[in-house]
């Protein structure tokens, strides 16, 4: 049963603030950018569902982006946190 705070989450905000805290510790070289996985699971999956990363789960301790993630990733770490 969710309680009325659980029910007012919008999980897409969440989503894109993971994605674009991702990109503070994205590495890597073209086709092979990694990031830290220590997010919550249940966002790195949507984050997989949604084509951004590809399977987090396994014992590697970083996420691939998919080109597709590892562009939106820098675009919502400028919406959300540049001073532009």
């Amino acid at each position: 049963m969710e309680t009325e705070a659980e029910d007012n989450i919008d999980t897409n905000k969440i989503d894109e603030a993971a994605l674009a805290l991702l990109f503070l510790t994205m590495h890597g070289k073209e086709n092979n950018i990694r990031a830290w996985k220590g997010l919550d699971w249940e966002v790195l999956d949507r984050l997989y569902e949604k084509g951004y990363i590809y399977d987090p789960k396994g014992k590697v301790k970083s996420v691939l982006f998919t080109k597709e993630g590892e562009i939106k990733s820098e675009e919502l770490y400028n919406k959300h946190f540049s001073k532009k």
